[in-house]
């Protein structure tokens, strides 16, 4: 079968004489979108009319003017709203919250505790905290729930589910750069 007896038969619209050449490129591409609208029409759907005939898509229309008495969208907003909706849309929250609770640790757990403890690190909501002495560890270890409390309320509940609390390291027998493995100075002790 050759291309002149298989034209008409393909439907692929209108039957083309002899001595016109095949559509190549862009007369392809607007015969098959002319023929796509063709079908769209015949089957009873809004042709051309881009975005807006699909319906809910379309954007609700603003009102013309000034934007009145009352918060609009087109009032200028702050950069700290702004900051909080792009991390929404974007999934950002949870991290944003774990910030500020490490860099904003003074104002979330007040003066006294962030001057004697400082967290190190947080992850799967476990936050770390270091105490200046042992005294502090154990005071912070009894005021636990307290602090969570206190966290919850500044950043939001599930970002710190629990707390790990230690205190200072063990002092280090050793000193220098070379040393000699073994018990260390308590055995010239005695």
């Amino acid at each position: 079968m050759n291309d002149e007896q298989a034209g008409p038969e393909r439907g692929a619209g209108p039957a083309r004489s002899a001595d016109e050449p095949e559509p190549k490129g862009i007369d392809l591409a607007r015969r098959a979108l002319e023929e796509a609208r063709a079908a769209a029409k015949a089957s009873g759907k809004a042709v051309g009319q881009g975005r807006a005939s699909r319906g809910p898509l379309r954007p609700k229309r603003r009102r013309r003017g000034w934007s009145g008495p009352g918060p609009d969208d087109r009032d200028p907003q702050t950069l700290g709203s702004l900051a909080q909706s792009l991390s929404k849309q974007r999934g950002w929250s949870a991290h944003v919250s774990e910030g500020t609770v490490m860099g904003s640790w003074a104002r979330v757990v007040g003066d006294d505790i962030a001057s004697h403890a400082q967290p190190t690190t947080l992850r799967d909501g476990i936050l770390h905290v270091s105490a200046e002495s042992t005294a502090w560890a154990t005071q912070l270890r009894m005021m636990q729930s307290q602090i969570l409390a206190k966290i919850a309320a500044a950043v939001g509940h599930g970002v710190v589910k629990e707390l790990r609390i230690t205190g200072p390291a063990a002092p280090s027998w050793r000193k220098g750069e070379r040393h000699i493995r073994g018990r260390g100075p308590r055995d010239t002790y005695g």
